[in-house]
């Protein structure tokens, strides 16, 4: 199950909700709860991922806050490496390094504790439940690389394709996408 059949993913997508005008007018937001709360989903989705992975060699697995803790905490588990939260700035109550990226309206920055890998070149996972536009996404792959980890992959459960984020991430690491919204 290296890769998901048409069939696999249909099934997937379906158990996501679309929420139509959310958090702001205009914006189908894709609710993953949906696909959390379904058994068969969840088990197919965390299977697939566990096998794309387990020969991979990682040593640390780390999530984007928030829904990427999901993810990235149970992958972490079942390929029995350690895990590390990617968070928003001032969550994190020992000594970090940041990285700041751009919104549209403003900055933002996220971080992880300065010891967070315990020792360098480690091989890291990034994970998210969805790449957008990709700077979240970037600035946790240069944050990773800032404190001299080796960043194998980012994988997000969802791709929203128009956005293209993923373009902004490939210079910097290979991107997987279980599911591609076009």
């Amino acid at each position: 199950m290296k890769t998901l059949s048409d069939e696999q993913k249909q099934f997937l997508l379906s158990t996501i909700r679309d929420v139509p005008d959310f958090p702001k007018k205009g914006i189908l937001f894709k609710d993953i709860t949906t696909l959390l709360n379904h058994k068969e989903a969840f088990t197919l989705l965390m299977d697939h991922l566990h096998e794309r992975y387990q020969e991979y060699e990682l040593d640390y697995v780390a999530g984007i806050e928030s829904r990427g803790f999901i993810f990235g905490a149970a992958l972490a588990s079942r390929l029995g490496v350690g895990f590390v939260p990617v968070r928003k700035r001032g969550k994190l109550p020992y000594t970090t390094v940041s990285e700041k990226y751009a919104l549209e309206y403003g900055v933002d920055e996220i971080e992880i504790h300065i010891d967070a890998f315990r020792g360098t070149n480690k091989k890291v996972l990034l994970i998210d439940d969805l790449i957008a536009t990709g700077g979240t996404a970037l600035a946790a792959a240069k944050l990773i690389k800032k404190v001299n980890e080796e960043l194998v992959e980012a994988c997000f459960i969802l791709d929203l394709t128009f956005l293209n984020g993923k373009e902004k991430l490939l210079p910097h690491t290979q991107v997987y996408s279980v599911l591609e919204i076009v």
